[in-house]
């Protein structure tokens, strides 16, 4: 005891707050020096209270290996113990892995798969297992259409923020997409953030968007060249339309606003009692020739971003 008065005894910190230092530090340091230090230090950064987010979305978009990005998404859902409330990553192979996903998802909130491999059958038999889901990106997931937000729609009742965003290239050959935008018309009435940038509708599918879901505050049309954007503003004065010429940036508010994830204490960690040994096979699924340094992993709530809406679109023509 007269040793730990004069040397904080780390070791014998509060989990969560143990957490909250170990976040400040590098991943690659919490992966391979935080669980070598001591046993009480390895739970901590193994405990499936670190994963009530799964934010690997950038390190996705670099990953090249399809398998590698399979074993990590699996090995962060299942280390969860079904407690992580977000999850947004980037190309999502499909069945099964989004089969996985939907079988560990009880307390899922937000869910950000954009590029994602996912089809309308699919969607179909895993949107049953989602019905916590209130924040959904499926953004340039091109194998899904009016079915699959259907089914979303049916399925997650508190649906209160869309993004399906597409990039020219992925309408390609498509004469419209009207019938996605009554799918969301029609199933998700309690929507108050909706982006569906460059999507092919018309003026008319907008308003019957608008006038079915009476609590949309916010309407992104980046890219929604024959969308009259000035009839929506004159008729819906109270919802703030953007577009269909692209801005660059606008001022954050909405989550902030309506977000009801307040939890701060949000930890990460990919080992488990057997990687106090070096060596361990898991650590393969960083043998891909980027090391660590190209994950990052965020510590904050999710939600989506009037900051970041429409980042990666094309300019206006």
């Amino acid at each position: 005891m007269g040793e730990c008065s004069e040397h904080r005894c780390w070791d014998e910190l509060l989990p969560d707050a143990l957490g909250l230092i170990f976040r400040k530090l590098s991943l690659k340091d919490v992966l391979t020096v935080v669980p070598r230090v001591c046993k009480s230090w390895g739970r901590v950064v193994a405990g499936p209270y670190c994963w009530q987010e799964i934010d690997i979305q950038e390190w996705s978009q670099q990953q090249s290996k399809p398998d590698q990005l399979k074993r990590m998404v699996r090995m962060l859902v299942a280390r969860s113990g079904g407690s992580f409330h977000r999850i947004s990553v980037s190309g999502l192979p499909g069945d099964p892995l989004f089969t996985f996903i939907g079988d560990h998802a009880r307390s899922l909130k937000t869910m950000e798969l954009p590029r994602s491999d996912i089809s309308d059958s699919l969607v179909e038999n895993v949107a049953p297992r989602l019905s916590n889901v209130t924040f959904l990106d499926i953004s340039s997931c091109t194998k899904i259409g009016a079915r699959a937000l259907e089914a979303f729609g049916k399925h997650c009742k508190s649906l209160i923020g869309l993004r399906r965003v597409m990039h020219p290239t992925d309408v390609v050959g498509r004469a419209s997409q009207h019938d996605e935008a009554r799918a969301i018309a029609c199933n998700m009435p309690k929507l108050r953030h909706l982006e569906i940038g460059y999507m092919l509708i018309a003026t008319k599918a907008v308003v019957e968007i608008a006038s079915q879901c009476h609590d949309l505050k916010f309407l992104d049309l980046r890219g929604c060249w024959n969308v009259d954007d000035k009839l929506l503003q004159e008729s819906y004065p109270g919802l703030k339309v953007v577009g269909p010429y692209v801005d660059d940036c606008y001022e954050n508010s909405f989550w902030e606003e309506c977000s009801d994830d307040s939890d701060d204490s949000i930890y990460w960690e990919l080992m488990d009692d057997d990687y106090y040994a070096a060596g361990s096979d898991d650590e393969g699924i960083w043998d891909d020739g980027q090391g660590l340094e190209g994950l990052e992993v965020r510590f904050y709530g999710g939600g989506f971003s009037e900051s970041h809406a429409g980042f990666d679109w094309p300019p206006s023509p």
